[in-house]
Formats: structure tokens, sequence, C-alpha cells
């Protein structure tokens, strides 16, 4: 089954960008997954091709209009598409890995990216868009956004990671931060390879590797052990 990514934007020329390239982009040159990037003002009525107005109420900035993106939405995503609908915003719920592997096992997603002040709430509500974050910080739009979850998304897909267990190993994956890697030389400015990697004792490794994700995850990112338990 292909992946079908379909992306309504005002700025089509920046996709694929960096996933025409490596790993996702060979991907995409098999048809491992698809993607179409569909310029949003090609809905709207009017000679001019108007996607925003001014905010109700007042204020600065402008607000994509809910009639245009309803187009959009709708011929993108007609009735029985089984694909999620995403709105890339700030105001989102934050995007994990857990979430990634659902987009990754299913047939696609029909993502938006916003622009100006964002998408009218009726919108969001009528087409039933989830909103997803990729961090507590504003981007100039949504497009960003969506190369950062489809980059997520994609190299998770069959085939596409030379090996699989690549990417059952990585930070997020079991709760934790991913353990440090080494590789040659053995010894780099003063900074040996620790004995342990180098002993051949697959046990004593892997208790090593617990024990230095358990490590990072206390120091930088200790919200993620709230839920997890340290091995005794």
């Amino acid at each position: 089954m292909t992946f079908k990514a379909s992306v309504l934007t005002l700025y089509p020329e920046m996709f694929p960008g960096g996933l025409g390239l490596s790993l996702a982009g060979r991907a995409l040159e098999v048809g491992t997954w698809s993607l179409e990037a569909i310029q949003i003002r090609d809905f709207a009525s009017d000679r001019h091709h108007t996607v925003d107005d001014t905010p109700a109420g007042g204020g600065a900035g402008m607000v994509m209009r809910a009639d245009v993106l309803a187009k959009a939405i709708d011929h993108t995503s007609p009735s029985g598409d089984p694909r999620p609908k995403l709105l890339m915003s700030p105001r989102g719920k934050p995007l994990t890995q857990a979430r990634v592997r659902e987009l990754a096992a299913g047939p696609g997603a029909v993502i938006v990216c916003g622009r100006f002040e964002g998408v009218a709430p009726r919108l969001i509500a009528a087409r039933g868009l989830e909103e997803v974050s990729i961090g507590d910080f504003i981007l100039s739009g949504g497009e960003p956004a969506a190369l950062v979850l489809l980059d997520a998304v994609v190299r998770l897909l069959p085939g596409v990671m030379g090996n699989a267990v690549s990417g059952e190993e990585e930070s997020f994956e079991n709760g934790l931060l991913e353990h440090p890697h080494y590789t040659r030389p053995q010894e780099f400015e003063g900074r040996p390879i620790p004995d342990v990697l180098v002993s051949g004792n697959h046990k004593k490794i892997a208790a090593w590797r617990r024990a230095e994700s358990e490590r990072l995850t206390k120091e930088r990112r200790p919200d993620l052990l709230a839920a997890q338990p340290l091995a005794k």
C-alpha cells in the first residue's frame, strides 16, 4: 500500500524540498509513498484569488478564509477518503513518535498548512481537522512543520530504512532518549570508546545502553520519565 500525502499550501514549490533527497527521495521515486502539493489559491472564486480577510472584531494580521479552504479540502479529500486531515498549528497537540507510527501505518494524510494569523475554528470543526504542533515556537507557516511531520512518517514506511531495527531503538520509541553511539577510531582526541562496547558481552552492552538512556533522559527530559519504570 502506498502512503499518499496531500499538502494544501500557498507555496507548493516548497515541496518535496528535502523530502526529494536521501531515503525519503528514493522511496518517493519507487512509489513507496506519493506526494501532491495543492495550491489553495486555485479554489478562490474572485479574480485576485483571495484566500484571507481581516479578523472579525479587529486586530492585526489576516485570517485564512474558511470557504476557500473548505473547497480545497473537499476537492482533495472527498467523502470516503480514509486519510486523517491534519492542520499544522502551534495550538495543536504535540506530535509524538507514537502518533507518527500511527500515521505511518495508515493510508496517508491530508495536511493543511496555515498562514497569516491561522485558520478559523469554524473550518477546523466543519472539516474535522486534527491540529498538530511540532513544538512550542512559531513558524512563518505550516509548510516547514508539514515537511518535518512527513519526514518522521516516511522513514518508518516499510522498506525505507535499510535496517528496520534502527527505527525501533531510537529516542522516544520506548519512552526514553536514545543511548549514545560510538564508532572508530578507538580513541578520538583522548576520548576512548567505553570498554563495555568492545567487550563482546551483549548482556552488559544492553544494560549499559539502557542505563545511558535513563541517565540522558533524567538529565535532559525528566518529563518523559513520569510513566517510564526504571530498571532496578
